[in-house]
């Protein structure tokens, strides 16, 4: 969009210089200015082109990660368990099996618990 010489405003305002002769308007700064109006137009065209075909090119990224997502969710388990209860049952399990010892007590038969 760098190669856009005129805003709205530009094409608003623009002031063309008159004949001496007369009250029309010098035909070639009509028509050199007419002749960039239809560049920036042919420039816009152009670069919302790109940025359409971008934007279709990153919506087909997005269905593609999403239905992979999707596929690889469905592949695994679903646990409900969270990492503070998965920490408190491998303590439990702990006292059961090394009761005694995590204690400091030297009794043989802890794992009996």
């Amino acid at each position: 969009m760098d190669n856009i010489k005129f805003t709205p405003q530009d094409i608003l305002h623009k002031q063309f210089k008159e004949r001496n002769i007369g009250k029309g308007y010098d035909e070639a700064d009509v028509d050199a200015f007419l002749d960039d109006v239809i560049k920036d137009y042919d420039t816009y065209n152009k670069e919302l082109e790109r940025l359409r075909a971008k934007v279709d090119e990153l919506n087909r990224q997005v269905e593609v990660g999403s239905s992979m997502s999707s596929q690889t969710t469905s592949r695994q388990p679903v646990s409900s368990a969270t990492n503070m209860d998965i920490l408190k049952r491998l303590s439990n399990l702990e006292r059961r099996v090394f009761g005694s010892q995590l204690d400091g007590n030297d009794n043989n038969d802890s794992h009996l618990l």
